[in-house]
């Protein structure tokens, strides 16, 4: 029976795949399926069960007075050793003429074993005058599936009109594609029996194992080969390539899980089998569908990635990995809620009880709502992106990445600083990367001996550098004699670069600095710092230090209408120059 996956894998099913591919991991997974091949078979022997819904114990005449008899009617008559649909088709509420009773019971009983709904009659009804909750004469034999219920119509208990008219839908949506003729067919190759199943349903369990072996190889193959072409048409990094991997093998599961919910039900297994066996199938199909959308979420963030690098704004980057993050928790809690709903959970309870305990998980969580809404108050007003240089209480680098909770600085110690969101939008931040230009002011002391003259050509030269220097703005800065010092004749030097970080503004001042220097050096141009010079004033056989005052008053008033007149006309003329 095993001897089929001993036999080497065909390569042309695989799209001419080397041998070089057929690795451990193909020995691996064939070992995985010769473990739930043995598991599938020995369950029967360690399970006390008959072909497809137990036989229930008869009521004492075929009679439809109470729900239990009902069912009992309509079970027990369908069963291999006593096989009457004639008898279990009474126990539909048909009133179209051109209905099938009889059909409409068969598949109504296939409908219970293929989705493996067990008829728990330990708790159904055998009261006649049985009210449900609503106060109407119903009972749902199941708990999440209420298109199924019965009703009392005169003194008879009977499968209501609803359900009988939604049997077609039903069964159509569980055997699609025509499975319902396999359903109908296979079983007549063969009846012969072993640990309680029939021997064409061990083959139909190995045809399906096969099936989905080989078409889980083709189709990872496939996607593989379509995502990595897609891949390389956008340009994508070999970063991406790795993920391609990991996105195409829970796809082809995907897949598969979908082929076995469509084919599992011809097996018509007993349904204590069946029940278990379409809950885990049906279970690991959003399992797969959540890994693959959660991993694909990765390589469709690289690709806007992409694009987002051509972009002048970084505000695309910063919102990439908040997308990215917001994505995959959605795609998690969803993929979750299916999970749970299709184990057969009730979903409504598990939200109704969310919503009570919101409450408490809001007050619980109140910081990290704080640091989520500071991170939209982020967003919207812009304060900062990713690689501004900020300052706010103490901290001083450039912005990496903005988060849910917190905002992430690389400081100039390249360490890493975490700030709160909330406390991030409550503080008054300096946006140093804002800035369109990088102011940078200091004083040129020079010696108090320099003359005048030598000092306006030094200012002047000072000009001209600024106004050759491709860095620096050219319609605002100053330069000029701005005090008189202890010690010293000080300059004021105020000018602005006109670069995009703080590296190009580093080295623009290196070149100022130094281009100062250069021409103090050609000028002869002294640079002070702070001195004392004792001066006597008087010393014997010396010329006497003491300064000689002009003392006649006219001379003076002559001497300064004189500069006056001098500077005023020089200033004239240098206005009309401008």
């Amino acid at each position: 029976m095993f001897a089929f996956l001993k036999t080497p894998i065909s390569m042309e099913l695989i799209n001419a795949q080397s041998k070089s591919n057929v690795t451990s991991k193909v020995q691996y997974l064939r070992c995985l399926l010769i473990a739930a091949l043995c598991l599938v078979l020995t369950v029967p022997c360690s399970t006390n069960f008959v072909f497809a819904q137990a036989t229930i114990s008869a009521p004492t005449a075929q009679t439809l007075r109470s729900p239990h008899d009902a069912i009992s009617l309509h079970i027990n008559n369908l069963q291999n050793d006593q096989f009457k649909p004639e008898l279990a088709a009474k126990t539909l509420a048909i009133v179209a003429k051109n209905q099938d009773s009889e059909k409409l019971a068969i598949q109504l009983k296939q409908i219970f074993d293929a989705k493996g709904l067990y008829v728990d009659t330990a708790v159904a009804p055998k009261d006649p005058n049985y009210v449900d909750g609503n106060g109407t004469n119903r009972y749902y034999p199941f708990k999440l599936e209420k298109r199924i219920y019965l009703e009392k119509i005169g003194v008879n208990w009977v499968y209501s009109q609803r359900t009988v008219e939604e049997i077609p839908a039903m069964y159509k949506d569980i055997f699609p594609f025509g499975v319902d003729f396999l359903v109908n067919l296979i079983p007549k190759f063969g009846s012969k029996k072993l640990l309680g199943l029939d021997m064409w349903q061990y083959i139909g369990i190995l045809i399906l194992i096969f099936i989905s072996f080989v078409v889980h190889r083709i189709f990872t193959l496939v996607f593989r080969i379509i995502i990595k072409r897609l891949a390389i048409g956008i340009k994508i990094d070999k970063k991406a390539i790795k993920l391609i991997k990991k996105i195409a093998r829970p796809l082809s599961l995907f897949l598969i899980t979908i082929v076995l919910v469509l084919f599992v039900p011809a097996l018509q297994l007993p349904i204590n089998i069946s029940k278990y066996t379409m809950m885990v199938i049906n279970a690991l199909t959003p399992i797969f569908g959540t890994i693959f959308f959660y991993r694909f979420v990765d390589l469709l963030s690289l690709f806007f990635a992409k694009l987002a690098e051509k972009t002048e704004s970084t505000l695309d980057d910063q919102l990439i990995p908040l997308v990215k993050k917001t994505l995959k928790v959605f795609i998690a809690v969803i993929g979750t809620l299916y999970i749970l709903h299709n184990l057969e959970f009730n979903i409504t309870a598990i939200l109704a009880g969310l919503s009570l305990g919101g409450l408490a998980f809001a007050l619980a969580a109140q910081d990290t709502l704080k640091n989520f809404f500071g991170s939209i108050m982020i967003f919207i007003d812009k304060p900062f992106q990713i690689g501004d240089y900020i300052r706010f209480e103490g901290v001083d680098g450039t912005v990496e990445e903005i988060g849910f909770r917190s905002t992430r600085v690389r400081t100039f110690a390249n360490s890493l600083v975490y700030i709160p969101n909330a406390r991030v939008a409550d503080l008054t931040v300096d946006n140093m990367g804002m800035r369109a230009y990088r102011r940078f002011t200091t004083k040129i002391s020079v010696m108090y001996d320099t003359p005048p003259m030598l000092i306006e050509e030094f200012v002047d030269g000072l000009k001209k550098m600024i106004e050759a220097h491709p860095d620096t703005r050219k319609d605002y800065y100053e330069i000029h004699l701005n005090e008189m010092g202890d010690s010293s004749l000080n300059i004021l030097f105020y000018i602005f670069f006109e670069v995009p970080d703080w590296s190009g503004e580093l080295k623009a001042r290196h070149e100022i600095i130094i281009g100062i220097m250069k021409l103090a050096e050609d000028l002869g141009v002294n640079f002070a710092f702070p001195t004392q010079t004792l001066q006597v004033e008087n010393f014997p056989g010396k010329e006497s230090l003491s300064p000689v005052y002009e003392k006649d008053q006219t001379v003076v008033r002559s001497k300064v209408k004189g500069f006056i007149e001098t500077f005023g006309k020089q200033k004239n003329e240098s206005t009309e120059k401008q």
